[in-house]
């Protein structure tokens, strides 16, 4: 029973959490850079961010694909926090290497290098 609990739970919460790389993807594609509040409209720096933007939303397409079975995508649900947890890292040579970003883009490297991580880990308490 304890299980199963954990297991609907950690389902739940990979749904809420999945909300913020969808949302962000699809947001990023349609309002490109503006979407982070930049008012350039430089076709090759839009389309780069729109690029970006449409590996976002897969990524969280893809850990939603893991809801349904989560016990057996083990090695998709890794696959899938070691690529996070690289961006994440990217964005904290950006903080280094540039400067504090906005709240929105802390709130993305929290999501990064600590709550997927941390996910990642309760998958691997239920995984079969």
């Amino acid at each position: 029973m304890r299980a199963t609990l954990s297991r609907r739970t950690l389902q739940i919460v990979i749904a809420i959490a999945g909300l913020v790389p969808i949302g962000a993807g699809l947001a990023g594609i349609i309002a490109g850079p503006g979407f982070v509040g930049q008012v350039l409209a430089i076709p090759d720096l839009t389309s780069h961010f729109a690029y970006l933007s449409g590996l976002l939303l897969a990524i969280g397409l893809l850990f939603y694909s893991t809801i349904p079975r989560i016990e057996r995508h083990a090695a998709r649900f890794r696959l899938l926090t070691l690529i996070v947890a690289i961006g994440g890292l990217g964005r904290l040579a950006s903080l280094a290497l540039h400067g504090v970003p906005g709240p929105s883009m802390l709130f993305g490297m929290t999501m990064e290098l600590v709550v997927t991580p941390l996910l990642c880990l309760w998958q691997s308490r239920i995984a079969i």
